[in-house]
């Protein structure tokens, strides 16, 4: 930008208390509202943080370090900033915030690193893993509004891993996709398929992600889930999981996933269901409701929250394009 075209507020003296009203100055020509306001909460908590943490230069720069290692180990199909987020909280704390959701509809929860695009999609009644080691399993799981009316041909993105904990992008001979597949819908709002029951399994650990859980005495692991993306044009945006009871890390997960309302327990197919689905008596069986919230639903629940909670901080905002910004009349 050509400096001789903007009026640049001149800074003061700089201090350790005057610094960050400077930089709100410097950044006040900003003319996208949102953006500015985000940017004057990054660096008032960024600045307090420093202050209050009395932060050295040495542990800064190892700061610094460490965002450079996590960025150069990224990767087309390993994501270590996304692990980063889900290890800290952040990942799932921004999802509750952009995708709250009425408590008679099923709730988000983390994304994680190993979502592709790349995921064939699968009719009703076919295989998505064919890994030979892990426990057949069929999963037959319905859609609903919160009226209680099935959902027609929503698209439907499933994954998980296969019986040693691994998800395909991991394994160094992938040639295609494995354990992962796109669904779509029926009239009654149907589903099924076939899988592997889920296991348990660390996430990367190899990684400046790992060294820093292991500072921090935390262990990798995530309790055995498998993965759901729901997605239809006037619906709100759905990610989530389902995670299996009783799992050894269900209270202990790595990455924050775990809800009450998404633990779930693997029956077993009763003669109706094994006649119905071509699988044998015994056979371990999943089943969920899963109800989705239309985008209009969600944009006046969020905006009512952000008025709420910001209201409870003191701060004074209006709503523009359901995100808060400063209210300044």
């Amino acid at each position: 930008m050509d400096p001789s075209q903007v009026k640049i507020p001149p800074m003061k003296d700089l201090t350790v208390d005057n610094i960050t009203e400077n930089v709100h100055a410097i950044n006040s020509l900003c003319e996208d509202e949102r953006l500015k306001y985000i940017l004057e909460r990054l660096v008032t908590h960024l600045h307090d943080f420093a202050r209050e943490t009395r932060l050295s230069s040495d542990e800064w720069m190892t700061g610094l370090r460490f965002l450079t290692e996590v960025g150069q180990i990224c990767t087309e199909v390993r994501q270590e900033y996304i692990l980063l987020s889900d290890v800290l909280g952040l990942s799932i704390l921004v999802d509750s915030i952009d995708h709250p959701k009425p408590a008679s509809s099923t709730e988000g929860t983390v994304l994680g690193p190993f979502h592709t695009h790349d995921a064939e999609e699968m009719r009703a009644g076919e295989a998505m893993s064919h890994d030979p080691e892990g426990e057949p399993l069929l999963v037959v799981c319905s859609l609903r509004d919160l009226q209680g009316r099935p959902i027609e041909d929503v698209k439907i993105d499933i994954w998980e891993t296969d019986s040693t904990g691994r998800y395909d992008v991991q394994r160094a001979d992938r040639r295609e996709p494995d354990g992962r597949c796109i669904m779509r819908s029926d009239a009654e709002g149907m589903f099924w398929f076939h899988a592997i029951t889920p296991v348990p399994y660390p996430i990367p650990h190899d990684g400046p992600v790992g060294k820093l859980l292991k500072k921090m005495r935390r262990h990798p692991f995530r309790p055995s889930h498998m993965h759901f993306m729901f997605e239809k044009e006037g619906y709100d945006h759905l990610v989530t999981a389902l995670y299996l009871r009783n799992d050894p890390y269900e209270t202990s997960d790595a990455v924050f996933g775990v809800k009450d309302s998404l633990v779930v327990d693997i029956g077993k197919a009763g003669p109706e269901i094994a006649q119905k689905y071509h699988v044998p008596e015994g056979h371990a069986l999943l089943t969920y409701d899963f109800v989705l919230v239309s985008e209009a639903e969600t944009s006046e629940l969020r905006a009512r929250n952000s008025k709420i909670a910001l209201d409870k901080l003191g701060r004074k905002v209006k709503i523009v394009n359901g995100l808060p910004v400063p209210d300044l009349d």
